[in-house]
């Protein structure tokens, strides 16, 4: 099995997350934001990654410490489950709808962390979430987990299918960059031998 344990406790955050590559999307999930909760549980969902996520931040403040340490420490731990990276497919591309709206999504796992982000939103807030961490959150997550990622919203209306659409997109382009591929028998997915650096 696939997995990473990351603890993380700061002045501003009390975090423990836990993922295993090769589950079956199961969740449990506490981040004290309902909608960023329903977020992490559809990418769990979606790319089969198990996912614990407890999460004790200073929300009396606001919720920037909350949803940037909560992707930190999620990145961190896909990073660890995906060690040296050995035998997985390292790039996922997803086309994502719900309803109206068409998000894409095309990732590598490359140990490069870059975002490329093209989408917008026309509401402040979804839930209690404030919708321009939401860019911020996919910011931490690439940094944290060494992935180029590209996300770009092609078209929609609803700020909620819009969002939704965009995590099922990079749920289920991780989903195919993280799963292994028996033909390469182990190798590293790169002509250098090593991923990132």
């Amino acid at each position: 099995m696939r997995t990473g344990r990351i603890s993380r406790d700061t002045t501003e955050t009390k975090i423990l997350v836990e993922v295993n590559l090769d589950g079956t999307g199961a969740y449990d999930v506490s981040t004290g934001i309902g909608f960023l909760d329903h977020m992490v549980e559809q990418f769990s969902r979606h790319s089969l990654i198990d996912v614990t996520l407890k999460v004790d931040g200073d929300l009396h403040i606001d919720q920037h410490h909350t949803t940037e340490d909560s992707a930190i420490a999620l990145g961190q731990a896909l990073s660890d489950a995906l060690g040296d990276k050995a035998g997985i497919g390292r790039y996922g591309t997803a086309y994502s709808p719900m309803d109206e709206t068409l998000a894409r999504v095309a990732l590598d796992i490359s140990g490069r962390p870059y975002l490329v982000w093209k989408a917008r939103f026309t509401q402040e807030k979804l839930g209690e979430w404030d919708t321009e961490l939401i860019e911020h959150w996919f910011h931490s997550v690439a940094q944290a987990a060494g992935i180029t990622l590209h996300i770009q919203l092609l078209y929609g209306q609803n700020n909620h299918h819009v969002c939704e659409a965009i995590y099922k997109g990079f749920a289920r382009a991780m989903r195919q960059a993280v799963e292994l591929d028996l033909r390469k028998g182990g190798a590293i997915p790169s002509t250098k031998g090593q991923l990132g650096g």
